[in-house]
């Protein structure tokens, strides 16, 4: 007999404020709006290299839970827990749930990315299905990881609608939200608009600083060190970003990566103009009449972008239409969550 209930594996604890954990809370959530039974297992917390004492707490966790039942694993915790995937494999249905795979995190050496390549290459292995967060992450483990495509659910963040952004402010407000990680490309940020000084705009850069203390850091020396403390803002984590949406004029983010991106989304549905790099997934977010895409790293082709949206009010308002016209297409997170119980009743029968 197959458990009823299904068990959503995550490291540390579900409330920290970044995509991925957000996209887990509210897909739990959803599940359960639809009548799936849905328990939180929450994971110790842990490196990409975690020690034995780590793997075997749980390694207990997962020894505990009834034989034959569906858990969906978190990638941040999948990708490393290689090992346990092959025990595990035949009493439990496990399914992966990728945001990125973690080989492509931004400050990896190339020994790293090697190792945590071949870990979460034998741990997705071993799994009865996977679900991630865009086409573009499908294809990178169709591509990279040899996983077969009738194996994997593209099962894209929701959006919720909401007011657009008024975007009048004087000075053009610019917004970031992201943690404070190497990926997300706020020192290619910080460097363009040190360029830009004579221009008319303040900064507000909205996340938290904990995953990598030492890089934000890093970004407010960097900020100081540009005379730039008076005009860019770290805000840390907020619990209502909507609010902050709804404050600025401008969305800008230039990460290296992105296995989607929801932040994107959600500026959109803001009707927010974009800048961004033209990284991962997305491209397949934000619509060329939206926002600008610039190369990833490029702190010049940045600058320029920035300088247009700034300078030529035409093109801001072109854009800010375009995110307006792009936010009625953006999936719902009703549509989400059934599109993963489908995926999860194929499972359940298989």
């Amino acid at each position: 007999m197959i458990e009823s209930t299904i068990y959503f594996a995550y490291p540390g604890d579900l409330e920290t404020q970044t995509g991925g954990y957000s996209y887990d809370r509210r897909l739990i959530n959803e599940l359960r709006g639809l009548g799936v039974e849905v328990e939180a297992l929450s994971l110790p917390l842990s490196s990409l290299n975690p020690d034995h004492q780590t793997l075997n707490n749980v390694q207990q966790i997962f020894a505990a839970l009834p034989d034959y039942a569906i858990v969906i694993i978190d990638g941040l915790a999948l990708g490393v827990l290689d090992d346990l995937a092959m025990k595990e494999q035949q009493r439990l249905r496990l399914v992966a749930l990728c945001h990125h795979p973690l080989a492509l995190e931004t400050g990896l050496n190339e020994a790293q990315k090697k190792t945590l390549l071949a870990s979460e290459k034998k741990a997705l292995s071993f799994t009865r299905a996977t679900i991630v967060t865009s086409d573009h992450t499908k294809q990178v483990l169709i591509d990279q990881f040899g996983l077969p495509a009738e194996k994997i659910i593209a099962a894209l963040p929701g959006t919720d609608s909401a007011p657009f952004a008024l975007c009048d402010g004087d000075p053009i407000r610019l917004l970031t939200v992201a943690s404070l990680t190497p990926r997300k490309g706020h020192d290619v940020l910080i460097d363009s608009l040190a360029t830009i000084k004579s221009l008319n705009w303040q900064a507000r850069f909205v996340g938290g600083c904990h995953f990598d203390s030492d890089w934000a850091k890093k970004l407010r020396k960097q900020v100081n060190t540009l005379e730039l403390s008076e005009r860019v803002h770290f805000a840390g984590s907020v619990d209502d970003t909507q609010a902050e949406y709804q404050q600025a004029d401008v969305f800008v983010l230039p990460s290296r990566f992105e296995g989607y991106g929801m932040v994107f989304a959600e500026a959109l549905a803001a009707g927010l103009p974009v800048i961004a790099a033209r990284a991962g997934a997305v491209p397949q977010v934000v619509p060329e009449a939206a926002g600008l895409l610039v190369p990833p790293n490029d702190t010049q082709a940045l600058t320029d972008a920035l300088r247009q949206v700034l300078t030529n009010e035409p093109l801001r308002r072109s854009l800010q239409a375009g995110a307006r016209q792009a936010a009625a297409t953006l999936t719902s997170w009703t549509d989400t969550a059934k599109l993963v119980a489908r995926k999860i009743e194929e499972v359940r029968k298989s």
